[in-house]
């Protein structure tokens, strides 16, 4: 069942969103009294036709015309002001409150650790961002106007009709109650439907890309009856779910308006024997009839608008949820006085980093998990050193790195930087020594100069180049038109192998002192591979290495070599020793060996 489906929840959540409203409760005062001011004038509208009906036309007298005219149109443009006034306050709430939440949800993803990025889907990431933020910030501006504009117009016309005739209004009153609940019974009708309804379009719309994007498995399986058997069968439950929410909606609408036909009825037989009996005059008739024809409109507002602020409460859960989510990799109090924060860094208290590592028994699982990747683990890294780590696909082999980069903490133990543990400095600190290199590289959308820039803010061209030129990738950026050639988004106008190559360039740019290569030549060809190879066993000298190899002849000459199976180490060595132990990496390296040999004779 949909986090839309489930039972209301309580009013606890808005409380949280204070933090984000306090700023303008000075805005959302005035909108209120703004608002208030507009029903009241929306509310009056009628006493001036009352008084024009009963002094001018009934009275026959056309004395103090001018006066009710410049009245008339002084009111008039005071509504004109004050509507301007409204919708530029609702405006203005509603965009500072949802950019507010927006950049607190997003500043706070930058703080969390992978493992909530594993576990959550983008998707889902991406709603709460955007999708309920701007759903709040519609909360506070125009549902909040919706409720103060129709509960002010109804109370303002209840009194105005206490004032004109109480006798009459005892004959309408009761209707109000009456009509607010048949209206709530059709909206939670509605309601129910239109979720029915987003559901299914939900399917129709999952079927649709599943049919186009999986055309190619679809005719090679000869699955299209079954797949355009499920496609009708959703579209039919759409249409049936549709024509049922229309006939309601039909038969709402018919119900409101017999409301309205009820209460105008009422008045003109209650209304027309007072008259008749001097009771109330003409105008004042006109004005319960302009009432009673009008009250059903609010009310009608103000039932449908609680349906959204009890449907929106979800979206605040929601997203106060991802607010108040912890991070299972954060600094401590003493660390971030010392060392800044992500977003406040004390640079001037940052030690120089020298590229020491040492596991010291540690054991790790991860969050979601509970079997031990790494039981009492210990490595000593020193400076400098090139560490490669080999395995089969999926055997764990990032996990070692993940500690040394801190992307997660260590269940128990401690990784050792320059002989202190991880957690006694800052992660901005650790991470801004590291150059990363994916496996599958990312480029941001922009330029090329934008995008290695992100290695070195203030980096000068020259200092580019030469980085460029390290890797072999001059040639790339010079194919493409120069550094200030777009890259397309997600570098889509360049091949994988050009973006890893840029990726290369981009963390050698910041002259880190640990460097990470995570299988990063695994998507780039072999002769470009052959290229690079050399430039980087010169980047990698001097500096503390972590490489996780995909194909092994690239990291023969590494410092130690770790062998990894099912997320534990089982052979560790340089790559002469462990050939002579003819174990797991000498049955990994033949076996690749065998492949390759094979392949360039095929």
């Amino acid at each position: 069942m949909s986090e839309e489906r489930t039972k209301a929840l309580p009013w606890f959540g808005v409380p949280k969103l204070m933090p984000y409203i306090r700023p303008y409760r000075k805005g959302i005062v005035a909108m209120i009294a703004v608002g208030c001011l507009v029903s009241l004038i929306d509310a009056a509208y009628p006493l001036f036709n009352r008084y024009a009906l009963d002094r001018f036309v009934i009275g026959g007298s056309l004395e103090g015309m001018g006066g009710f005219i410049a009245l008339y149109i002084a009111v008039l443009l005071g509504q004109v002001v004050l509507n301007y006034f409204s919708v530029a306050y609702c405006g203005k709430i509603e965009m500072t409150v949802d950019r507010d939440l927006r950049n607190a949800a997003f500043n706070h993803l930058q703080t969390l650790s992978f493992s909530y990025f594993n576990q959550n889907s983008v998707g889902y990431i991406h709603a709460r961002v955007i999708s309920d933020s701007g759903k709040i910030g519609e909360l506070v501006a125009w549902r909040m106007m919706d409720i103060v504009w129709n509960l002010s117009y109804l109370l303002f016309i209840v009194l105005m009709m206490l004032l004109s005739s109480p006798r009459l209004t005892l004959w309408l009153l009761p209707l109000i109650p009456v009509s607010a609940a048949l209206i709530a019974w059709f909206q939670g009708k509605l309601v129910t439907l239109n979720r029915q309804i987003r559901e299914i379009n939900s399917r129709i719309t999952g079927n649709f890309n599943e049919g186009i994007t999986g055309v190619r498995a679809i005719k090679t399986l000869v699955a299209e009856e079954r797949i355009g058997g499920d496609f009708r069968a959703e579209t039919e439950n759409m249409r049936k779910t549709g024509i049922r929410a229309t006939h309601f909606s039909a038969l709402f609408t018919s119900t409101v308006t017999l409301m309205s036909s009820v209460a105008l009825a009422l008045v003109l037989w209650k209304g027309g024997r007072m008259t008749r009996e001097a009771a109330v005059k003409i105008g004042t008739l006109s004005v319960f009839m302009s009432y009673a024809l009008s009250m059903m409109e609010p009310i009608q507002t103000i039932v449908n608008t609680i349906s959204n602020l009890i449907a929106i409460q979800v979206n605040i859960e929601r997203l106060t949820r991802l607010l108040e989510t912890e991070s299972d990799v954060s600094d401590s109090a003493e660390v971030v006085a010392k060392y800044g924060d992500t977003f406040h860094p004390k640079r001037e208290n940052w030690e120089p980093l020298l590229g020491d590592v040492e596991f010291r028994d540690v054991s790790f699982h991860y969050p979601d998990g509970e079997e031990l990747v790494l039981e009492h683990f210990n490595l000593v890294v020193p400076r400098g050193t090139n560490v490669a780590i080999v395995g089969e696909t999926g055997a764990g082999k990032s996990t070692l790195v993940n500690l040394v980069c801190r992307f997660f903490e260590p269940t128990e133990g401690q990784v050792l930087i320059d002989g202190r543990d991880a957690r006694e400095r800052s992660q901005l600190w650790l991470h801004s020594n590291i150059g990363y290199v994916l496996q599958t590289p990312h480029l941001f959308s922009g330029s090329v100069r934008d995008n290695l820039r992100y290695g070195k803010p203030d980096a000068t061209d020259g200092e580019i180049m030469e980085a460029l030129e390290t890797v072999s990738a001059r040639e790339v950026v010079e194919k493409v038109g120069g550094l200030d050639a777009d890259v397309g988004e997600g570098g889509d106008r360049l091949s994988v192998g050009e973006k890893q190559l840029l990726s290369f360039a981009r963390a050698l740019l910041s002259d880190p002192r640990i460097l990470v290569l995570d299988e990063a030549t695994s998507s780039i060809d072999t002769m470009t591979e052959k290229a690079i190879q050399a430039a980087i066993e010169t980047v990698i000298r001097g500096r503390t290495s972590f490489v996780i190899a995909h194909r092994l002849s690239t990291i023969t000459h590494a410092d130690v070599i770790l062998a990894v199976v099912d997320g534990r180490i089982v052979e560790r060595g340089t790559h002469e020793a462990l050939m002579k132990r003819r174990g797991y990496y000498f049955e990994l390296y033949t076996r690749q060996y065998i492949d390759i040999m094979t392949g360039a004779e095929a």
